[in-house]
């Protein structure tokens, strides 16, 4: 127990990454994702302090790489309405299934979703003031982290926010005792377990980002890496 997730258990595989997984389960861990972000993924505070100030009467635009079924990229865009602020909000996922869910969700004006890697819409020369991900890290191997980063880094005219958990044993038995409410019926439950073995520490990420990345707190239980592009100035 002593060496209980001390490593990264990078070969792991979630469930919902199987493309043979069952539909029904997907969906409804799709549904149930806005709970968990609500809850821990802090993306409120992380609106307030770091994306609102770069809003203004004209229309911002952000990118969410890895989107899922697009509940960031609705609240984002949700909020900025509500406080009378133009946000243009994509959120990008290559799978065919959460695209599907996305796209059927009721969304505010300005999102839109693109069933696309981040590779191909630096092909395309698209550029977005802001660029998030959403426990999208520790998916992927150590070639698809770098060229992530380096593809955040060639869209993003302002700021990059990639959220993700932080590997610990007391997130993972909180999550083991207080999420198993919503595993019945979705993959809620057992791939959650399983992304936190999957994920880093703040002391690994360090380790393997590129210059100018900052590795940063956010909350008990995620880590933030945050790029500004040089001119950018801070938010």
């Amino acid at each position: 127990m002593t060496s209980f997730l001390q490593a990264r258990e990078g070969s792991l595989t979630e469930q919902m990454d199987r493309p043979d997984c069952d539909a029904a389960r997907l969906r409804r861990s799709y549904a149930r994702f806005p709970v968990i972000n609500f809850l821990l993924a802090r993306w409120g505070r992380n609106y307030a302090r770091r994306i609102r100030p770069l809003l203004s009467g004209t229309a911002a635009t952000l990118l969410d790489i890895g989107c899922g079924g697009g509940d960031v990229v609705r609240r984002l865009a949700g909020r900025a309405a509500r406080e009378g602020l133009r946000l243009e909000a994509t959120g990008a996922d290559p799978d065919s299934r959460a695209h599907a869910f996305a796209t059927s969700r009721k969304a505010p004006d300005g999102v839109r979703y693109r069933r696309a890697l981040s590779s191909e819409l630096v092909a395309e020369g698209a550029r977005y003031d802001v660029v998030i991900s959403n426990h999208v890290l520790h998916h992927l191997s150590a070639t698809e982290l770098a060229d992530v980063l380096a593809d955040s880094e060639l869209l993003a005219r302002r700021l990059v926010l990639h959220n993700d958990l932080r590997r610990s044993r007391l997130a993972y038995l909180l999550f083991l005792v207080a999420f198993w409410p919503l595993g019945p019926g979705s993959y809620i439950h057992t791939d959650g377990l399983a992304s936190i073995r999957r994920s880093y520490t703040p002391a690994e990420l360090r380790k393997i980002v590129p210059p100018g990345w900052q590795v940063e707190r956010n909350g008990p239980w995620h880590i933030l890496l945050v790029y500004r592009p040089p001119g950018a100035g801070s938010a």
